[in-house]
Formats: C-alpha cells, structure tokens, sequence
C-alpha cells in the first residue's frame, strides 16, 4: 500500500441499499483500521426509496476511524452513471476509487490498483476477465452473454482494448477522475464505456488488474433485451457527444 500521506476517497453509489451497505461500511471500517490513511467516504443515494442515505450517516458518524465523510442525495433515480458521476467530483482525495455497494469485490484488491498507478498508470480497473481473477460467484447466463455483447461494442467500436470494462472497482488519480467525470453524459448502467473513451481521448493511461469477484445475486440492475439495445445505443453516441475532445495527457 502507498505511504498515508496519499489521500483516498471512495464512492459508493447507491439505490435502495439500506440492508447491504451497512455490511459494506463495515468490511471499509475494518479494512482502514489495519490499513490507516488519510480517507474519504462518499455516499451517493441515487433516488432511493428506502433510508439510505439515514443509514449511511448513522454509520459514517459512529466509525471508530477518523474518517470525512459526505452523503448526497436526491431524487428522482437517475442511473448509476449519474450517481457516479456526482460523487467522483465531489471527492477530494488524491485517487479516488469507486465501488458497488454490494462489496463484490474486497478492499484487499486495493493493494494492486494502488501498484499500478505507483508505475505511472492514470486509471487501475478490476477485471473479472484475466488470468488471475477470481471469481467466487458468478454471474448469471443472461447478464454474461449481455456483458460479452457489450464487450464486442466498445472494443470494435469505441476501441476500448480491454477485456472488462463493467467490473465496480475503478481507481483513478485525481487529475484523471475529475477531467473525465466533469464531461461525461450518459446516466446508464454503460457509463463505464464513456468514462474510459474519454480516458482515452484524452490520453490518460488505463490499465486492468485481476480482483477477487463474487455477484450479489440481490442485484439492482436487471436486464431485459429491450435495456440492452438501449445501452448499446447509448455506446453509440459516445465519439458523436464528445466529438472534438483534445488530448490532456502526452
């Protein structure tokens, strides 16, 4: 892990989560209390219905940790790419990781994303697809045969060479989360896919690690084949509504 001196906040979006992010914040608790360092926690309710953003704060404000902490809210439910979106500006740490709510994948992956952006990298993105990945739970048939299909899109089209851009563990440096985060559009579930075009078009350097993965099968986004085609659609605008976008990065 890096000296504390490097600040880190994470982003949890959040829709209907009051059951699973207590276990979630939990598992953050104890993973910070071995691992100290300046953090930040940002909770984002996308339009809940339930009380999330109640309990976020209850916990948040009872954490032995000496941790900050913001919970944004609002309504109505606008999709995970908004909710993401909206905490990633908000944070302030130096990198900023952002994870589901369901803890699919352990903070102990950390570790690699945090190496990776040592070597110079702008953006570390778990993937569910290398050689080195475990997957303790997997997905069911129906979201993998869409995941793959989404895969085909944004490698043949938006030329995005990676194997797993859907995976909720994505570390970005500062600089990096906040010139992609501040253009992106799209409010789906494929904000992924503009958010790494974007990183490419501007020029900063993404690369994936392997994670430790299990699905929650209590998940809170469905797919029907009509929501497919709807996200690819979505993959499609994304060189038309960021046309004219110019390298930061050498």
């Amino acid at each position: 892990m890096p000296e504390p001196s490097t600040s880190l906040s994470i982003v949890i979006p959040c829709y209907n989560e009051a059951t699973r992010l207590p276990r979630t914040l939990e598992a953050t608790f104890a993973f910070f209390a071995k691992h100290p360092r300046q953090l930040e926690i940002v909770i984002v309710s996308d339009g809940s219905k339930d009380h999330t953003a109640t309990v976020a704060r209850e916990m948040l404000a009872n954490a032995n940790a000496v941790i900050t902490s913001k919970v944004i809210e609002y309504t109505p439910n606008q999709g995970k790419g908004k909710a993401i979106k909206v905490g990633m500006l908000a944070a302030t740490g130096d990198r900023v990781l952002f994870m589901d709510a369901d803890y699919s994948v352990p903070l102990e992956d950390l570790a690699r994303a945090e190496a990776v952006l040592d070597t110079g990298f702008d953006i570390a993105i778990g993937s569910r697809a290398t050689e080195s990945t475990t997957i303790v739970q997997s997905q069911s048939f129906l979201r993998e045969r869409f995941a793959k299909m989404f895969g085909f899109v944004q490698r043949n089209y938006l030329g995005l060479r990676l194997q797993d851009t859907q995976c909720g563990f994505k570390l970005f440096t500062k600089k990096a989360s906040q010139e992609i985060f501040s253009r992106t559009s799209l409010d789906s579930v494929i904000f992924d896919g503009e958010a790494l075009w974007l990183a490419k078009a501007l020029g900063f350097k993404t690369v994936e690690f392997p994670v430790e993965w299990t699905h929650d099968l209590d998940t809170r986004i469905s797919y029907t084949p009509a929501k497919a085609l709807a996200v690819i659609f979505d993959m499609f605008k994304v060189p038309m509504l960021h046309r004219g976008t110019k390298k930061l990065v050498k």
